[in-house]
This record gives C-alpha cells, sequence and structure tokens, in this order.
C-alpha cells in the first residue's frame, strides 16, 4: 500500500492508501522523494475551477474533473525496482516523473525522465516548471534590445525571468502584488518590480507575457504594449471569465495576442525543434537557473491539507509549495 493525495470535492484533500500493481516486464517501481505543488493549474483543480467535462491529458491523472481526482504532475523520486526486459533506468537512479503525489507508484519505463544524479532531488522537481518557462519563451522569441513586461512571478513566472535575461533582452519589468515574489525577481535578473500592471499603462514594451492566471492581467499586458507589440498568454485561467478590451486601440496599434501552450511545439519552430529538444534543454539548465530558493515552504505528505489551504488562503505568503516523502 502506498499513500497518494486525492481531491474528494472542491478544496477538500483526502490521504489515501492504494495498493500499487505488480512490476510488469516493461515498468518500473519509483519511490519518491518530493512533489511540486503547481499553484496554478492544480489550484485551479482544487478549488473546482475547471470544466467538469474536460479530458485528463497525463495517463498517470485518475477520476475526472468533476471530482474524486488524483492531480498532480511534478514528482521526483529512485528507480527501486525494474520489469526484466527494462534497460534503464536502473535501480537508485533518480528520476522526474509526470505523477499526481504519490508515495510510490509503478509506471512504464520510457515514462521517467532521468536526472543527473548530482542535480539534487530539489533542483529536478522543478522541470516541469522549467520546460514550461523554455516553451513560453520560445513563443515569445524576445528579440536583442527589446523591452519587455512579464505579469506574474510565481515559479514559472520566475524562471521566464531569467530566461528573458539570457535572451540579450535590453530591459525586463515584471509586475506581481506580492513583495517576497517582486524581491526574488529583482535578485533573478529582472530591472524593475511594480506591484500592479496599472503602473505600466500607456507604455511602450516590444513584448508582454502574461503568466500570473488573474485574468485582468490581460487586459493591463495588452494597454502596456507599444504599436505592434506582442502579448503571449500563458495563464491558464479555467472557468474564470476573461473580460479584455479589443476596441479602436487594439486594432489601430496593430497588437498581437500569441498563445503559448507546453503541450505542443510552436508550428513555426517545427521540425527543428521536438518536445524531445525543448526536454532536453530544460534539462540543462536545471543546474544553472535560480531554483532551490524558489522553494518558500515543504510539508510531508501527511500534511498536505494543510499545504493547500495554504495556497488556497495565504498565497501571499508562499513561492513554491513541495510535498515530502520518507526522510527528504
Amino acid at each position: 500500500m502506498t499513500a497518494s493525495i486525492w481531491f474528494a470535492s472542491p478544496r477538500q484533500v483526502e490521504l489515501r492508501q492504494e495498493a500499487l500493481p505488480p512490476v510488469g516486464p516493461r515498468d518500473v517501481r519509483v519511490e519518491a522523494i518530493v512533489s511540486a505543488i503547481s499553484h496554478g493549474t492544480e489550484m485551479l483543480v482544487f478549488r473546482g475551477q475547471v470544466p467538469n467535462d474536460l479530458e485528463l491529458d497525463l495517463p498517470t491523472l485518475d477520476g475526472s474533473f468533476a471530482f474524486p481526482i488524483k492531480y498532480g504532475y511534478a514528482s521526483v523520486g529512485r528507480v527501486v525496482e525494474t520489469g526484466p526486459e527494462v534497460l534503464f533506468p536502473s535501480p537508485g537512479e533518480l528520476v522526474f516523473v509526470h505523477h499526481p503525489h504519490q508515495a510510490a507508484y509503478v509506471v512504464p519505463a520510457d515514462m521517467p525522465i532521468r536526472l543527473p544524479s548530482s542535480l539534487g532531488p530539489m533542483r529536478g522537481v522543478f522541470l516541469a516548471n522549467v520546460e514550461t518557462a523554455t516553451n513560453v519563451v520560445l513563443d515569445a522569441a524576445p528579440r536583442l534590445g527589446e523591452r519587455v513586461a512579464i505579469f506574474g512571478q510565481g515559479t514559472v513566472g520566475l524562471v521566464i525571468t531569467q530566461l528573458v535575461r539570457r535572451t540579450g533582452a535590453a530591459h525586463v519589468t515584471v509586475v506581481d502584488p506580492i513583495p517576497r515574489r517582486r524581491d526574488l525577481a529583482l535578485r533573478v535578473g529582472a530591472d524593475d518590480a511594480v506591484a500592479s500592471g496599472s503602473a505600466l499603462a500607456g507604455a511602450d514594451f516590444d513584448l508582454t507575457i502574461e503568466v500570473s492566471g488573474q485574468p485582468a492581467a490581460l487586459d493591463e499586458a495588452l494597454r502596456s504594449v507599444a504599436f505592434g507589440g506582442t502579448v503571449v498568454v500563458c495563464s491558464w485561467y479555467g472557468t474564470k471569465p476573461v473580460p479584455v478590451t479589443l476596441g479602436g486601440a487594439f486594432h489601430r496599434r496593430r497588437l498581437r495576442i500569441v498563445s503559448s501552450q507546453v503541450s505542443t511545439i510552436d508550428a513555426s519552430l517545427q521540425p527543428r525543434w521536438s518536445r524531445q529538444r525543448r526536454l532536453d534543454v530544460a534539462r540543462d539548465l536545471l543546474s544553472e537557473l535560480e531554483l532551490t530558493s524558489l522553494i518558500s515552504h515543504r510539508f510531508p505528505i501527511e500534511s498536505a491539507a494543510d499545504a493547500y489551504a495554504l495556497l488556497d488562503g495565504h498565497a501571499e505568503e508562499t513561492v513554491q509549495v513541495v510535498l515530502t516523502y520518507g526522510s527528504a
């Protein structure tokens, strides 16, 4: 038996005991060390703000968005058993798996992503976030010397800030109402940090990136770009309505809105860029970016309900919340 986290209904967290299936010839068993809670999508699921009829997009998820549901997609652990036909990963290897919060699990051997043994699980758990941020920057394609504004400095936003700085952008401004996150953004590469997008209205940014998850931020991002500017939207708002002003100013200034979603690669980058190439880039970045300082809270899996309550009621106190297993 192994412990797993389920959302029984909106805002109701249950710790359940599940029987593990036997390890098949091409399977591996992984014992989790740490898993990261997604402060964006996962909290929408937790609050019941996802359409009930939406299909699950990972084979490791269970239940449905109509509840109950077992959710999560950022787990790091060690392989402890392999089937007789498995060549790799090997027992003892550190791996990242797109799997819900669970103390141990059995998955096909081609699902775990092998991590360098020197990396450490607390860095490895950011792989999904770093891959998402990499995809956003590929979609945004900031040019040398451009002025960029990034709305939202949660975990993905803070990684995007670091990556945009690497592209040669001349000036990076971030927007976030939480002082702790603004301070972190300045530390990892932002030039300016403001609490509200209203402070940027009428600015002339070449590019804005909306990653806050707040519907109102999209309108603020549109108001802050220059003629011919681009707004990249990587937030998923779930069932929350998103009012956007698309009147004369939007058309006369010839603004562009670009969607960014990690499940696919921009068609203009294919076939040069594959999902494997993007993943390889993200995995290499794990050892280079400022990541472990983004972990603000650690909860043992037995206290998962407290972790979600903190995120739901006091998100301003957090940056990245993780769940730990065993002696982690």
